[in-house]
């Protein structure tokens, strides 16, 4: 696909997959979506029916977070598109890098929300369509850890998607590069 980039200048603007957009999408709009659960809850007091509903579906999208992380990590590995990157040095090696941390923050973070909720020794199910059997032994001995740090990676990831979409828009508007639109649906 042409795209004019400015001062009448074109270029070539490779996209992504249509699967690997939409796993992108999909996995930005439950991280948000989780995070933004986890925030509200904070504010309810404890016990009341809104609350306990926010965490069950907590819980539920973290399932589902889980399952569309490990089927875009096989799509990625398998058949999703690679694309070049950009031809600036530092800020390929910078983009490539924070891509990376986000797997490895969001591997991490989805491993601490199940540890964390099987020390919760709570009710672990999937929009109750099934239980997530219990399988940690001394489950209390861990539970302040799994939490904290569980809210520690949340954090972190939210941060650094704040910065990776500033980027994203730094190349759209500043850079003129085309880099938002290899991953934007439908353009």
């Amino acid at each position: 696909m042409a795209e004019r980039v400015g001062a009448g200048e074109t270029r070539l603007v490779e996209r992504y997959d249509g699967v690997t957009i939409g796993l992108h999408w999909l996995t930005a709009l439950l991280v948000v979506l989780l995070f933004v659960m986890a925030e509200v809850w904070g504010f309810l007091p404890r016990g009341t029916w809104l609350r306990h509903q926010l965490q069950v579906f907590h819980v539920s999208f973290g399932i589902l977070l889980t399952a569309v992380l490990v089927f875009r990590l096989l799509w990625k590995a398998t058949a999703g598109r690679r694309l070049p990157l950009t031809g600036r040095g530092v800020i390929d090696r910078a983009a490539r890098g924070l891509h990376h941390l986000f797997y490895v923050l969001l591997v991490l973070q989805l491993v601490l929300g199940w540890a964390f909720r099987w020390a919760q020794v709570e009710e672990f199910t999937f929009f109750k369509i099934f239980d997530v059997p219990q399988i940690l032994t001394d489950p209390s001995a861990y539970r302040s850890t799994f939490g904290m740090l569980h809210n520690y990676v949340a954090w972190t990831i939210i941060v650094l998607a704040g910065v990776h979409a500033l980027a994203a828009l730094v190349h759209h508007y500043l850079l003129r590069d085309g880099v938002l639109r290899r991953m934007l649906p439908g353009v």
